[in-house]
């Protein structure tokens, strides 16, 4: 598992997306038994948080000790500095493991190995994401769209296209749970648009190899057109819901 947000632990936590309650609640429509669960790659804790109401206990772990030091305390909620692939866990643990916008950078095989073996016999595997960003505002959408075809060209990880496949392209062997077409919206302001946009990893390589700044088009347009404040943002929900083969 690759660790790439460590270094902006901070504007990580305070400026990704929260998944609304409905995600959540897909999820659990097929957890019914709710004691132990692992969220795993959990960063800042966005989505441990959103289980805390509903298992007795938690364990969420991540390779970044800055990021998990951002999350928020929960006294139901272990949080451990443990990688993916190869954990402390007893076989059979867990009602539920959940990865939110971390499966891509796993080793799959030997992650999948891991949650067959810590997962329950009636356990679930949920993983969650979220794809491009989409912007109604109409300039501002074809400006961020050419930061990330045109501008980080070359400078996203090989495992992003994962993301932008929507997670179907994963490697997923088990047996897989029907899940409807789900959508993150919100409404932002132009601020809190360029503090996600700069939590992106291609942002971080190409900033490591140029002095100028791959938002300037995107920023100067906003300082210009000052009015650009409440902006409503979509995001589709990527969502695979499996259990152990029988």
């Amino acid at each position: 598992m690759k660790d790439l947000f460590s270094s902006n632990s901070q504007l990580y936590q305070q400026a990704r997306p929260s998944y609304p309650a409905t995600v959540i609640q897909e999820v659990l429509k097929y957890v019914p038994n709710r004691h132990f669960a692992w969220d795993c790659g959990a960063g800042s804790g966005q989505f441990t948080q959103l289980l805390t109401p509903y298992f007795d206990h938690i364990v969420a772990t991540d390779l970044s000790e800055n990021q998990l030091q951002q999350a928020p305390y929960f006294e139901n909620v272990s949080y451990q500095i443990q990688p993916a692939e190869h954990t402390s866990f007893a076989t059979h643990s867990f009602d539920l493991i959940t990865v939110a916008q971390a499966i891509h950078w796993f080793d799959f095989e030997a992650f999948y190995h891991e949650v067959k073996r810590t997962l329950k016999p009636n356990g679930i595997l949920a993983v969650i994401g979220y794809g491009l960003i989409h912007v109604e505002h109409k300039v501002i959408n074809e400006l961020i769209h050419d930061v990330y075809f045109n501008q980080l060209n070359g400078y996203w990880d090989l495992e992003r296209r994962y993301i932008d496949e929507e997670y179907k392209t994963i490697p997923f062997p088990f047996d897989e749970l029907l899940t409807p077409d789900l959508k993150m919206q919100y409404q932002w302001s132009a601020t809190q648009l360029l503090d996600y946009i700069n939590t992106w990893s291609a942002i971080k390589h190409y900033k490591n190899k140029h002095e100028d700044n791959p938002l300037a088009q995107l920023e100067t347009y906003i300082k210009q057109n000052q009015d650009v404040n409440a902006l409503n943002i979509e995001f589709p929900v990527l969502l695979r819901i499996g259990k152990i083969s029988a």
